[in-house]
């Protein structure tokens, strides 16, 4: 009787010993924290409005039981407005080390600094200049920094926290000119961000492009249903692809092996 209860408590360790491990390595599971605007999650992810970002489609690449893929980018927001409203510190009050951040911000930094709809724009370039406004939206003043600025804060405290910052550029948008696809100076900026912080690059702005002046504007036109920005499931799908190309081709990354 006494040798049953023994090997009944030794079992009843050995399943609290392995449930305990479980629960240790689940919560020790890296994570991928996406963040960006609406190119990367439009709405609330679902593409209720047939549109889509690349965001929303990229944890099937991943095997999930290895790492988690949270999608924290959110319609409408910049460099600075995913800071300024506190979106991004939530983040960093997770970050562990191990952890990755991928982001694309851009098409909404070239917005009005201090307009009465958003007041979400940033100062063009990387460099270190500075303008204080008085924002209409927060009815408080505010200095406002320049796109490089905000990048590298991302960047520098990703990295402070032991986790690997990896930056994209822009998504294109559907505009062609003589048939080739139109670049804007975001594309060279994140690079240059990328390149000074020593933050992961994945060009997905000319990847795409690309990809689209193959394609030619009358089939890329099916991608976008309401405008110029905002891509349809199959839009979205050929750009994640994109990304996770990028990321397969990056030297010292070790995010690729956790992919599919």
């Amino acid at each position: 009787m006494n040798m049953k209860k023994s090997l009944a408590k030794m079992l009843l360790l050995l399943v609290a010993v392995i449930g305990f491990s479980f629960i240790v390595l689940q919560k020790e599971k890296p994570v991928l924290y996406i963040i960006g605007d609406s190119t990367v999650k439009n709405s609330d992810g679902s593409g209720r409005n047939n549109q889509w970002g690349w965001g929303s489609l990229m944890a099937p690449y991943f095997d999930t039981n290895k790492i988690s893929v949270r999608n924290h980018a959110i319609g409408g927001r910049s460099s600075r407005t995913f800071i300024t409203e506190g979106r991004w510190q939530r983040i960093l009050d997770e970050l562990k080390p191990g952890d990755y951040v991928i982001m694309q911000f851009g098409h909404n930094d070239a917005s009005p600094l201090d307009d009465t709809a958003r007041a979400r724009g940033t100062i063009r370039g990387t460099g270190e200049e500075s303008k204080e406004i008085y924002n209409p939206i927060t009815k408080k003043q505010e200095v406002v920094y320049t796109y490089g600025w905000y990048m590298r804060k991302y960047v520098n405290e990703t990295k402070a926290k032991g986790a690997i910052p990896i930056i994209c550029s822009p998504v294109p948008r559907n505009n062609f000119k003589d048939g080739k696809v139109s670049r804007d100076n975001y594309v060279g900026w994140a690079k240059s961000t990328a390149d000074t912080t020593g933050a992961f690059f994945i060009d997905i702005n000319t990847a795409i492009a690309e990809e689209y002046e193959k394609l030619g504007p009358e089939k890329v036109t099916t991608f976008f249903p309401a405008d110029h920005t905002h891509t349809n499931e199959e839009g979205a799908k050929l750009n994640v692809e994109k990304v996770i190309s990028g990321i397969r081709e990056l030297k010292k990354c070790e995010l690729k092996k956790y992919l599919k």
